[in-house]
């Protein structure tokens, strides 16, 4: 057999057979978990804890919880739900990086709504880790039936697939309760009850629940001026205003986003 032979036949055993994945670094601050693989997050750079303003209760709440995790004490599942652009996800990333700044171990992990049926082997993977971890979805929310809630369900539920003592889940959702509510269903005069009751099961789950709503217009002008002061440029509360009303809506992110194109205006590099 001639060396050009071989090496087709070597081309078709890597194609049925793919190369291990390269080696996680174990001490990378943030991961993501993609097509069954864990890897390690090149940039990790969440706002600082203080820049988030209008929130404060929120932010003790989560800071307490993630604490008592990343100590190894007893921890919940947290659901962060409410209005778009109001400071869930940004809220989760400045609390792990303020407790890593720190000096935790504490590791964030991200993981599509799309993949929950993988988290049990996600959590073979980082089952022996001697790190906090927190299972990280973002953004997530379900149509009725579907095997998705299921996944989840089984997982914070406690059964054969769920996660590990040193982890917990932190979810969040535009929806209260995760699932679409389909009121339809709830007219039926076959046990209504108990259609609207699974569909709360799964935000039920959760041992922390927290809600965040459309902020009003001082807060939303207390936002910018703690991001227009971190990035040292200066705004008129009028010009504030009109950019919200251009997007219709006050939050968070209307905030920041005003603050980037102020820095944009004066010339500074984020």
């Amino acid at each position: 057999m001639n060396d050009d032979a071989l090496n087709r036949i070597a081309d078709a055993l890597d194609r049925i057979a793919p190369r291990a994945p390269a080696p996680v670094d174990p001490a990378a601050p943030a991961y993501a978990w993609q097509g069954g693989a864990l890897t390690a997050v090149a940039n990790f750079n969440p706002l600082a804890l203080d820049l988030l303003t209008g929130i404060d209760a929120h932010r003790d709440a989560v800071l307490t919880n993630t604490e008592r995790l990343a100590a190894g004490h007893a921890a919940h599942d947290v659901l962060l739900w409410g209005a778009r652009g109001s400071g869930k996800s940004a809220l989760l990333k400045a609390v792990v990086g303020t407790l890593q700044a720190a000096g935790s171990s504490i590791a964030l992990i991200e993981v599509a709504g799309d993949a929950l049926a993988t988290l049990p082997a996600l959590f073979d993977v980082i089952r022996d880790w001697p790190r906090a971890c927190i299972v990280f979805l973002d953004d997530i929310g379900f149509d009725e039936g579907g095997a998705q809630p299921r996944a989840l369900r089984s997982v914070l539920e406690g059964g054969a697939s769920a996660r590990p003592a040193h982890t917990r889940i932190y979810a969040t959702s535009n929806r209260r309760h995760i699932v679409a509510r389909d009121m339809a269903a709830q007219d039926s005069a076959i046990n209504p009850r108990d259609v609207a009751d699974d569909q709360l099961a799964l935000a039920d789950r959760f041992g922390l629940s927290l809600g965040f709503h459309v902020c009003d217009q001082e807060t939303y002008l207390t936002m910018v001026a703690g991001y227009a002061r971190f990035l040292g440029v200066s705004f008129a509360r009028e010009d504030a205003l009109l950019w919200a009303a251009q997007r219709g809506s006050r939050s968070g992110r209307v905030a920041w986003h005003y603050a980037v194109e102020l820095a944009g205006r004066a010339g500074k590099t984020l």
